[in-house]
């Protein structure tokens, strides 16, 4: 992925330069998900990672909204709640407690959750549909198509695959109704322009070729109402009519913000939106019928539209059909929460499928988070308390490998930094690995359980302890958005639980441990587990 990156330095005096109030803004948002089950966790790959992008944003001093929801209208819908016995309100309220749940118990922090049978959000469609209507972008007519219902699509004759949907593979039937369409094919130059002319719109630079050339083969006026059904938002001027998914679901990300309204004071400070986060698979409705509305709405696009691999797992990407979807409540219960976030943000490539394995969940903790990261902490305060009492000193000259570690740690904030910006959360976790790794080899480069035996060697003993407590300081901040319940166990073991000074990112200067703190080794922070060989 490729975006203009903003350096360290630029990026402090954007941020101080700003008065009190007045911090930059930063805006992303994950698709709304349809209720028509729980969440697996793939779709919490996709909301931890908007939420440690949004997190990290914030730890950096920005004013972050960070947007999820529930897009609860059609067809399925309908279907579903007949089959339950239950009116669709009923049932989609059921089903998007079970979505909050899980994401409070993933610490995930929305700034807002938007549901499409909300109340604003309704005004927002009414008044969106209206206007295009009355400019002439949409018009009446009659149509014909294979619809599929799970993905609420029509398609075409050529473009099904072996008479089935081409996207999920399920049977289609023949519809022939009534509809209000929408002028898509309008734009299609207009929107061509702007890809064009901004490189970074859709990313990864495979989703955006993909766009381009699904463009140039010709887009089609768009099915923007039905009447087969009625759990939805009713057309203003034809009640018969109920507002179709494109123009009611994707509207979300501006009604949550206000668009249209005398509270609209949210959508004029935070749009356009930074990143739309999204699977590779709903790339085209956010890449491309989505600026398009946007267009004929005369509102300026979002800066970026992300489109994240798949997590697979056998017979390849999850789906309750299969019978392949991981609970992630199972996942968080038996491993905790922390472990279950690094592992999802670790694995998955930017733009890259990654694949599931319970084995590769329990390698990163053990390797990772047990080996290089809870051990490094353990064999530091271990050595601190027997040799120097708990107490942390100040540290002598530098000499030896101190240079490098120190050099390797201040550069850290920024790589990680760039990388956030480029959603490569991987690529940022591994650059926080790096002085981790380095720390860990330098423990054993200087040996402080030995140079603690030596008095004269008290000063040595006192800067390597120093040294390494201080990387795990610039650690913990840095880890603190993607892990955000680490902290909260590493603050009270390095005596800096009351500093809060010292956990921001503008504290990520070397040398800004406080000397003459006192540490208390805890249990370990990651404990092995334990595998049958």
């Amino acid at each position: 992925m490729t975006t203009k990156v903003i350096s360290r330095r630029e990026r402090g005096r954007n941020l101080t330069r700003f008065g009190k109030g007045e911090r930059p803004t930063f805006y992303i948002t994950t698709p709304i998900y349809y209720p028509s089950d729980r969440l697996h966790i793939g779709h919490a790959y996709t909301t931890v990672a908007a939420d440690a992008v949004a997190r990290f944003k914030r730890l950096e001093g920005y004013d972050a909204f960070f947007l999820t929801g529930a897009d609860e209208h059609g067809q399925k819908i309908e279907r579903a709640a007949q089959a339950h016995g239950k009116a669709p309100q009923e049932y989609v309220d059921e089903i998007v407690a079970t979505f909050k749940s899980l994401w409070a118990e993933l610490r995930v922090e929305y700034s807002d959750f938007i549901r499409t049978t909300d109340a604003r959000h309704r005004v927002v469609v009414e008044q969106a549909f209206q206007r295009l209507y009355d400019q002439g972008d949409i018009y009446k007519a009659a149509y014909e198509g294979w619809y599929c219902t799970p993905c609420e699509t029509f398609w075409t004759e050529r473009q099904l695959v072996e008479k089935s949907c081409p996207d999920c593979g399920r049977p289609v039937e023949l519809l022939r109704e009534e509809s209000y369409f929408f002028r898509l094919s309008k734009y299609a130059d207009r929107l061509l322009k702007h890809i064009e002319e901004h490189p970074d719109f859709i990313q990864p630079v495979s989703r955006r070729n993909e766009m381009i050339n699904f463009i140039r083969q010709g887009l089609e006026d768009l099915c923007v109402s039905r009447t087969t059904f009625s759990w939805g938002i009713p057309v203003p001027f034809d009640p018969r009519h109920v507002v179709y998914v494109w123009v009611d679901a994707l509207t979300n990300y501006i009604s949550a913000l206000g668009y249209g309204t005398e509270g609209d004071a949210s959508f004029r400070r935070y749009w356009p939106a930074d990143v739309h986060l999204v699977g590779k698979d709903i790339v085209r409705f956010h890449a491309v019928i989505w600026p398009i509305l946007l267009m004929a709405l005369g509102i300026e696009l979002p800066k970026r539209v992300v489109g994240h691999g798949w997590l697979l797992v056998d017979g390849g990407k999850m789906s309750k059909s299969k019978g392949n979807v991981i609970d992630p409540h199972v996942l968080i219960e038996k491993y905790g929460v922390d472990a279950v976030r690094y592992y999802l943000l670790r694995e998955l490539p930017a733009g890259g499928d990654g694949y599931y394995l319970e084995e590769n969940l329990v390698g990163r903790i053990n390797s990772d988070l047990a080996n290089d990261l809870g051990n490094l902490l353990h064999r530091t305060l271990t050595v601190c308390e027997r040799f120097g009492g708990g107490v942390v000193n100040a540290p002598g000259a530098p000499e030896g490998p101190d240079e490098e570690l120190i050099a390797l740690t201040e550069e850290t904030p920024e790589k990680v930094s760039q990388h956030v910006d480029r959603l490569e959360l991987a690529e940022a976790l591994s650059a926080v690995w790096r002085p981790i790794s380095r720390a860990n080899k330098y423990l054993d480069e200087t040996a402080p359980w030995n140079l603690g035996k030596d008095p004269e060697k008290r000063g040595r003993f006192n800067t390597v302890v120093y040294n390494v407590l201080e990387v795990y300081r610039f650690v913990t901040v840095l880890l603190s958005p993607f892990m955000p319940g680490f902290p909260e166990r590493v603050w009270p073991q390095l005596g800096i639980a009351g500093r809060p000074e010292l956990h921001a990112f503008a504290s990520l200067r070397w040398g800004r441990f406080p000397a003459g703190v006192e540490v208390r080794r805890g249990a370990p922070l990651f404990p092995r587990i334990e595998t049958p060989k």
